[in-house]
């Protein structure tokens, strides 16, 4: 291998993560932090205080949660810079588990409403 080639492979591997400075990973962390923020605010205050209930809580739970999985599987576990296909083999399965997650949620509720 030549060190034309050897250059070339090391600037397609370097391309590769580039995006990923000390800003964006702080951009990251901000986002991540605002987010929990927001999952504090809504537990510590606004279900006890009775402003949402606690059945529209629990999927904004969920989805405050899969965001940040999200954040963090794309950004800290460098996905967002795969190929699509290793994409879709972590996203299709976090849509079914999201979708058993509302199922069960939904069924535990009627167990509840029967006592």
């Amino acid at each position: 291998m030549s060190t034309e080639e050897t250059s070339h492979a090391h600037d397609e591997h370097h391309g590769e993560h580039e995006s990923m400075t000390k800003k964006k990973i702080w951009n990251v962390f901000w986002v991540l932090l605002l987010i929990t923020t927001i999952e504090f605010i809504i537990a510590l205050y606004l279900v006890p205080k009775g402003i949402i209930p606690l059945h529209f809580a629990n999927p904004i739970y969920i989805i405050l949660t899969l965001l940040k999985a999200f954040y963090i599987v794309a950004y800290f576990m460098h996905l967002k810079f795969e190929k699509i296909g290793l994409i879709y083999s972590i996203a299709l399965p976090v849509i079914f588990i999201v979708g058993l997650i509302l199922v069960l949620t939904n069924e535990s509720h009627h167990w509840v409403d029967l006592r």
